[in-house]
């Protein structure tokens, strides 16, 4: 049996989405776009949404929205994706790497409030493979020191946290929609709050800063015709822009995925209770996170006791046709980041003892048994 890390649970539900844009034939940003937008904050329970073609360029506009003055800094989690990092630099902002905590790999809060000086103007807290950041206390303390959060989203879509949907307790929610992730359109991303004032001047932002897009001038055309207006096609530029806007044709995907969003994620949590049950006993490999069962997480992932067990655990897991992968190094790892001289040492020691395995809604019963049977025959040799 070979299994894969990870699939996108996609269908004729996606292909009948993306026929009707072919059938239109417009591919670009049209009215699927703002469709999917206006879905998504209901879903989410938030007044503004922006799409764009990536979680990176969701964070990039974020951090931007916010017009911080440049060499400022931001409070940054040691153990996510580079791309939380790069949205402070690409603004003028130098990252400031926060440890983790060792039993959830979220911000550790007090390590953060000493890294905390006058020069922070934001903290992007990141909820780790799905597992909830504490986004009560980090929100209720950030905003005390005038600082704005941003929410690092990318593994989650629907998650939840003490009730209330992840993204909607930060300043500005950020999500990732590549093919990796809970809501799968290839790629994408969106950027949600419940203040549409920091979103609106985004839109033409996210589009070369061009103050009117082409769909918008298309519609125009056809309104204006009677009159023969000869400026109908005209616009502006007013301000630096980015090439970021999502498309119809990756909208229509994002359009389908969400009608089945709970679907898919009470599958996730379903298979979760399943492979947790089925490792309890183990005593050599350990869930990496306290899972929660009322919210999906991206990441089925367990810990070895120590990088030698980590490393044997995969090339066992490989002679079984069984993918693995370690997703994530801590950013200060990273050689462009070294120049930051972080000091997190729970981040750099813990990502060599983790493990992240085949996690995906599709993923069959005999898959599960299997993959359970394994780790535990490894669990039984490992020394």
């Amino acid at each position: 049996m070979k299994i894969r890390l990870v699939k996108p649970y996609v269908g004729k539900e996606e292909l009948k989405k993306l026929k009707d844009v072919i059938d239109r034939a417009w591919l670009g940003r049209g009215p699927l776009c703002k469709e999917f937008e206006d879905k998504w904050s209901a879903f989410l329970g938030v007044k503004a949404s922006a799409a764009v073609n990536s979680g990176t360029a969701a964070l990039h506009l974020a951090v931007l929205a916010f017009k911080f003055p440049e060499r400022k800094k931001v409070l940054i989690p040691a153990m996510t994706f580079c791309s939380t990092a790069n949205a402070a630099i690409y603004n003028g902002l130098e990252p400031v790497f926060v440890d983790v905590e060792e039993e959830t790999l979220s911000i550790d809060i007090e390590d953060m409030k000493r890294k905390y000086t006058k020069d922070c103007v934001a903290v992007i807290p990141v909820h780790f493979g799905g597992h909830p950041a504490r986004m009560d206390e980090i929100v209720l303390w950030a905003h005390k020191k005038g600082m704005k959060v941003i929410s690092d989203c990318a593994h989650v879509a629907g998650g939840v946290y003490k009730g209330r949907k992840l993204g909607t307790w930060a300043d500005i929610g950020c999500f990732s929609f590549q093919e990796k992730k809970l809501l799968s359109t290839g790629d994408g991303g969106m950027i949600s709050s419940d203040n549409p004032d920091w979103i609106e001047p985004l839109r033409a932002i996210r589009e070369v800063g061009m103050t009117t897009d082409t769909y918008t001038r298309y519609q125009q055309e056809q309104q204006d015709r009677t009159k023969g207006d000869p400026m109908h096609w005209y616009y502006e530029v007013r301000e630096l822009g980015y090439k970021y806007n999502m498309c119809d044709v990756v909208a229509a995907i994002g359009l389908a995925q969400l009608e089945k969003i709970e679907y898919m994620n009470k599958s996730r949590i379903e298979t979760m209770a399943k492979l947790l049950q089925g490792i309890k006993e183990c005593r050599h490999v350990k869930p990496a996170f306290p899972y929660d069962m009322s919210t999906p997480y991206y990441d089925f992932m367990v810990r070895a006791k120590t990088k030698e067990a980590r490393d044997k655990l995969i090339v066992h897991m490989q002679h079984r046709g069984i993918a693995t992968g370690v997703h994530t190094m801590p950013v200060p790892y990273l050689p462009y980041y070294r120049k930051f001289k972080a000091e997190v040492p729970t981040a750099m020691r813990i990502w060599e003892q983790y493990v992240v395995l085949p996690f995906f809604v599709g993923l069959t019963d005999e898959e599960i048994r299997f993959l359970i049977e394994a780790i535990v025959e490894f669990d039984k040799i490992v020394r």
